[in-house]
């Protein structure tokens, strides 16, 4: 199709230094000439049908590629799709699930995305979304954790007309551990509903929970970090962070944090701000003969980084960097009117 393949030059995940194996779906669906590289066939096992996929990483399996699925949504159809992913034990495997849309259309998708890790295993997930403004994604995710397995998040939203992101992590076993994060930049009157729920079964485990967003013109998030430990879960880490910028008076943000403890030997802890650029360090900056546009971008550019800068893929925290700053500037597809103001 030639609007897929203009419009994928646009988005799609699309940075050129990242080398991936890249996996194609169409309105939910993979494309009939995917094929696996002979190089993978002993690691990756990739089975698909109109309703379902399924991502197999084999025991003791190293990718070393990340798997790249680009979902490109068509115009005005609507997509339902379930995903399955299966990390065998003593695993690694990194997957960018990219949403992207053309650029005109009324398009919903709904994903079902179910994560499995064996023991020692470790996995890193990023969902990245930058949909036109009359698009919707609705994306309900359970990540389920074996022992001794690690799982790291990112959850990047740069723009769509409504978005949400339902997550639920169950630590079931010692020793598992869940980072997991976000960013969302929403402008407009776009929203974006982010539901964090980090569920503490079994003894010695840990969560991380950073979620930030920026806010222009009349944009509205919605947050909720659910962190429960149960009655017999000892010795558990829970840590969560939600920090808002409104950059105009009508953006709202409602954010709630949970903390739901059944035992008294824990380390738990949760914290949510909501505000504008910090004055004094404008201030700071403009002294030192910076312009007020330019410090702005800083600050804003400092506040995502805390984010991005923990992905351990140089290229892909790199071209995620560009992306959130092209997205601040207004450079970034669909018209986007998003621009530091002064």
């Amino acid at each position: 199709m030639a609007n897929e393949e203009m419009k994928c030059e646009c988005f799609a995940c699309n940075i050129p230094s990242l080398d991936t194996v890249r996996i194609e779906k169409i309105n939910g669906i993979i494309k009939d000439n995917f094929s696996i590289a002979e190089d993978l066939k002993n690691k990756i096992d990739i089975q698909f049908s109109q309703e379902e996929s399924t991502i197999i990483v084999k025991d003791n399996a190293i990718i070393e590629k990340p798997i790249q699925v680009v979902n490109l949504l068509d115009g005005e159809k609507s997509a339902n799709s379930k995903t399955n992913i299966i990390i065998g034990e003593n695993a690694q495997a990194t997957i960018l699930y990219c949403d992207d849309s053309l650029p005109k259309g009324d398009a919903t998708a709904e994903h079902t995305i179910n994560v499995k890790l064996a023991p020692y295993s470790k996995f890193a997930f990023y969902k990245l979304e930058n949909v036109n403004n009359n698009t919707s994604v609705c994306s309900d995710m359970v990540f389920d954790l074996d022992n001794d397995s690690t799982i790291s998040t990112f959850f990047i939203s740069l723009n769509g007309g409504k978005l949400k992101n339902s997550i639920a992590v169950n630590l079931n076993h010692q020793h598992a551990e869940a980072d997991i994060n976000g960013l969302y930049l929403m402008d407009r009157e776009q929203s974006v509903n982010t539901i964090v729920k980090i569920f503490h079964n079994t003894d010695n485990c840990k969560s991380t929970q950073l979620f930030k967003g920026i806010l222009d013109d009349e944009a509205q998030a919605d947050f909720l970090g659910h962190i429960l430990v149960d009655y017999n879960a000892k010795n558990n880490i829970a840590l969560q962070t939600n920090n808002n910028i409104l950059l105009t008076d009508k953006a709202k943000v409602n954010t709630r944090p949970v903390l739901e403890i059944y035992n008294d030997d824990v380390q738990c802890s949760h914290g949510a701000t909501t505000g504008q650029l910090d004055e004094n360090a404008l201030y700071y900056l403009r002294s030192r003969g910076i312009g007020l546009r330019t410090a702005k971008m800083l600050l804003l550019t400092a506040f995502c980084n805390s984010v991005l800068q923990k992905s351990n893929i140089t290229e892909l925290k790199e071209g995620l960097s560009a992306m959130v700053s092209k997205r601040l500037n207004g450079g970034l597809s669909y018209d986007n009117p998003f621009k530091i103001k002064l």
